[in-house]
């Protein structure tokens, strides 16, 4: 079987993290095994479209290295095709211009509802409808039955007769539902499998229905439980961090992470790996390993999956992707010199917006805060003149250390034995004094790439706020 699938979204807002998932296992299922992979803009709800949607979409995707083998197809550009289609219907006898009012429609229901009755369209059928002319909706006409099929995630489904009923399949505007068009576009080009949300799932019986009615197979379907939010009881929302997707790259996620930590969002290869790079993706990912409840969203993990591909890129690349990241007053340091802070806080990074602060003090003298010692904890039990003693020592001792690394550890390490104290006290203490910040890489290493003035300097800065 030729595979090709495809990624539909309408442009009505951001892409979100669901959404992203989808066209990522609909892009996996076509790469494993050399098959096309579609971009289709459903754009025919002209009520909710939002123009710059389209373009988001496409740039969020691309950014994700998820990309169409072919010309992006837009729905709203197939109008006269969907119309040759709902003519077929008519021909047929399988679809009717809708002749009722609004306001016809809702009294419709409201009868219904007083007789306690489900509401049905087919129930109100006219017997004689119009001809179809522009400005009137055009709806299917069903002919309900129990159905059976199989779902390449859920397995064996089926739904009763009541599921279906008739539905409008081109709106008065002469636009084409959902419900219509993606029928007919999945059928012209041919997509073998139809991946997407599990919101669809209930419309499926109605779908059969009307593959039927237009003579045409249907396609693979493989329904994706929703993304769920962090505590697992509910469709991930914006209120629970739902986030457009190319807020991640303003952030500084790397696409590698993102990608691995959608894929594993439900799915798993049934090993204990949680990483995967995309080469891996592709041959390990099956439909079949999609878990049937919902995945439930993890922040927490997500940025740890982040920091895992972080961490292994090589440093002069991690270096290029990070350029527009420093703080401002990093952009006249020697690009060396920004490598090397680089490489002191590339293990503690997971996202690169977190580089000014975790590196500002590499580059400016902070303001002094003498609160990072008053609430250090080590420090708790010193008073004023006991961690001044222990800052003068530090001084002395440093003011003849060439700053190397090595000579700095031994140094460091004399000064504990001289004053006796635990690496926890001595160490936080000057840490604070020559950063003042609230986490630094480690002691010697930054005192290294600080430099012999810079960390004196500030030493003596520490030892002036002390005496006031």
């Amino acid at each position: 079987m030729k595979v090709r699938t495809r990624f539909a979204p309408s442009p009505t807002g951001f892409l979100h993290v669901g959404g992203v998932r989808t066209a990522l296992f609909a892009w996996l299922v076509a790469k494993q095994v050399s098959g096309q992979f579609i971009l289709r803009i459903e754009d025919t709800d002209r009520d909710r479209h939002v123009e710059e949607s389209e373009q988001h979409i496409i740039e969020s995707l691309e950014w994700l290295g998820i990309k169409s083998d072919e010309p992006i197809q837009r729905q709203s550009q197939r109008l006269d095709i969907y119309k040759q289609w709902g003519d077929k219907l008519i021909e047929s006898g399988r679809a009717y211009a809708d002749p009722y009012t609004p306001q016809e429609l809702e009294d419709f229901r409201q009868q219904a509802q007083a007789s306690k009755q489900p509401f049905l369209f087919r129930n109100h059928r006219p017997t004689n409808p119009p001809a179809w002319e522009p400005g009137k909706p055009l709806r299917f006409k069903s002919e309900p039955k129990d159905y059976k099929w199989k779902d390449e995630v859920l397995g064996e489904l089926s739904a009763g007769a009541e599921s279906v009923d008739d539905f409008i399949i081109i709106k008065s505007d002469g636009f084409p539902t959902y419900n219509f068009a993606h029928i007919v576009d999945d059928h012209l080009m041919e997509i073998s499998h139809v991946i997407r949300s599990q919101e669809f799932l209930s419309s499926v019986p109605k779908f059969l229905n009307l593959y039927e009615a237009l003579g045409i197979d249907f396609p693979l379907f493989a329904t994706l439980p929703y993304v769920m939010g962090p505590e697992g009881n509910k469709k991930l929302s914006k209120r629970d961090g739902a986030k457009d997707i190319l807020d991640y790259r303003r952030e500084g996620f790397l696409p590698e992470a993102l990608i691995s930590f959608l894929a594993t969002l439900g799915w798993n290869d049934g090993t204990e790996q949680e990483v995967f790079n995309v080469d891996e993706l592709i041959n390990k990912f099956q439909l079949s390993r999609v878990q049937h409840s919902g995945a439930k969203f993890d922040e927490k993990r997500l940025l740890w999956v982040s920091g895992h591909f972080i961490r292994e890129k090589p440093l002069d690349e991690l270096y290029e992707l990070s350029k527009s990241f420093w703080p401002e007053s990093a952009q006249s340091s020697p690009v060396e010199y920004k490598k090397g802070v680089l490489e002191l806080v590339q293990e503690r990074l997971k996202y690169l917006a977190e580089i000014p602060e975790l590196t500002n003090f590499f580059f400016e003298d902070l303001p002094v805060e003498m609160k990072l010692i008053d609430e250090n904890k080590s420090l708790k039990n010193f008073n004023r003149q006991q961690i001044r003693e222990m800052l003068v020592k530090t001084r002395e001792k440093l003011e003849s250390c060439d700053f190397s690394q090595a000579s700095l550890t031994d140094r460091l390490n004399g000064l504990l034995e001289e004053l006796g104290q635990k690496p926890g006290v001595l160490f936080s203490l000057i840490r604070i004094a020559t950063t003042w910040a609230p986490a630094s890489p480690a002691l010697a290493d930054t005192l290294s790439l600080l430099g012999k003035d810079a960390s004196l300097r500030r030493i003596d800065s520490s030892l002036a706020a002390l005496e006031k």
